[in-house]
């Protein structure tokens, strides 16, 4: 690991001294590994990567159900101001250590390698299974030291912005761009996106802005043309007023010409309140947010209320929440908005997704959502193409939109998963192994037969 890091030296006793092989097959080796702390970690999405973690912390027994488990450790992150991020690891103990309860965290670079934020991920993990490995008595089985680096001092850890001059001042940018092309004998198509952000985030204020530019070029061998560039800028000042409040505004002006909007313009000063302190973010969450403003619109062809142009007020409220808990994950929002010339142009959102485990090995996963639509003030007079339908390039008019989708999964086998092997990575069927992540495909070798 690197230097910055404190070393984590693993001393493992007699019975998890035995080879490899031995630990994979034997029933001896299955009791050697039970007679350390279970863990069940619950972890998903890209910053999680449950093979590297085991294979760097082997003096754990990695259990896939929960109630097999001593420990049950929750890891969630979140970005930082810097494009970093914040892990924070939540432990709670289970049946005979239900008494106990430990948080941790670790802050990753925006220049990191993912191997140092991996490295760092795994050292915070080691470290709060040791705390838990120490309270429960589980003996003898780590021992940790400081790391000091070639003068013999412990090396430094994070410092606050003023105990260091920045010529940046604490902002960050990002600059990215792709482009596409793609051929057969009856369409033709070209892109290119591109992007610049930049932010600055403090205990106190929070800026942030970003713009985007999107080319797009479509051909038909039937001799259907669409060929259009669109362009947005967002910007959002954040301050925080109290500990459960914050105001600000969200600014934007763009070009869609998908919505027949040539340009468009909106300003909306807005007020936030969180029902749970802001530190709990990852964990739980209940906001409500609100903004107001004008909008401005010059649209490419009439409207359906024959306006080349207009300028409207508009209102906002939204409503999240989201938790994770043992049970698995929730999170539900209802989004409201609507003009203030005429209330029966508005739109409506419910939408929401749950992942529950019913019971051992069983999980149920729904996810959903719901619109009224009716604030479509950028319609076109003139009924769209065929071709324009079809292709998608210009939107139709809708009063509803609505989506739903379930999915079941169901886990079994041995409640031990420690052994690591990563020979054929991504290949074999479309199952994905210990914390998600599914192969490639069917491996086929020369000859076309299944291996």
């Amino acid at each position: 690991m690197p230097n910055r890091y404190i070393l984590l030296a693993v001393v493992v006793l007699g019975g998890l001294f035995r080879t490899p092989a031995v630990l994979a097959q034997d029933a001896a080796g299955d009791l050697a590994q039970s007679e350390a702390p279970r863990i069940f970690f619950d972890c998903s999405g890209s910053s999680c990567d449950n093979t590297y973690h085991r294979t760097e912390i082997p003096w754990v027994t990695w259990v896939r159900d929960l109630q097999d488990a001593d420990l049950y450790v929750i890891m969630t992150s979140q970005r930082t101001g810097a494009n970093g991020r914040e892990y924070l690891v939540d432990a709670t103990g289970r049946d005979a250590y239900a008494d106990y309860a430990d948080q941790t965290s670790f802050l990753s670079l925006p220049t990191d390698t993912q191997r140092e934020r991996l490295d760092g991920v795994s050292l915070t993990l080691a470290l709060a299974f040791a705390r838990f490995a120490q309270y429960a008595g589980f003996r003898d089985l780590v021992s940790v030291q400081g790391n000091p680096n070639g003068n013999g001092a412990f090396a430094p850890g994070l410092v606050f912005a003023d105990q260091v001059e920045d010529p940046w001042n604490l902002w960050t940018f990002r600059i990215s761009g792709n482009g596409n092309f793609s051929g057969e004998e009856s369409r033709t198509s070209r892109s290119f996106v591109g992007g610049l952000s930049g932010s600055r985030v403090t205990p106190t204020w929070k800026q942030s802005y970003f713009m985007f530019l999107n080319y797009n070029f479509l051909e038909f061998s039937s001799g259907f043309v669409d060929e259009r560039t669109d362009f947005n800028f967002n910007t959002t000042v954040v301050y925080s007023l109290a500990q459960f409040f914050s105001i600000g505004f969200t600014g934007r002006v763009g070009r869609n010409t998908r919505e027949n909007q040539r340009f468009s313009a909106e300003i909306n000063p807005a007020i936030e309140y969180s029902f749970f302190p802001y530190e709990e973010s990852t964990r739980r969450s209940l906001t409500a947010f609100y903004e107001i403003g004008p909008v401005y619109y010059e649209y490419m062809e009439l409207t359906q209320d024959k306006f080349n142009e207009e300028t409207r007020y508009q209102q906002s409220l939204s409503l999240e929440f989201s938790q994770r808990q043992r049970w698995g994950d929730a999170r539900a929002s209802i989004d409201g908005s609507h003009y203030l010339h005429d209330f029966d142009r508005y739109n409506l959102r419910l939408s929401g997704n749950l992942s529950f485990r019913i019971f051992r090995g069983l999980d149920l996963t729904l996810r959903g959502s719901f619109s009224l639509v009716s604030d479509q003030l950028w319609l076109p007079l003139e009924d769209l193409t065929e071709e324009e339908l079809l292709t998608g390039v210009r939107s139709a008019a809708t009063d509803r939109r609505h989506s739903f989708s379930v999915g079941l999964s169901y886990q079994f086998g041995s409640i031990f998963n420690n052994v690591v092997n990563n020979r054929f990575p991504g290949g074999g069927g479309g199952f994905g192994g210990f914390g998600g992540g599914g192969g490639g495909g069917n491996f086929r070798p020369p000859g076309g037969g299944r291996f």
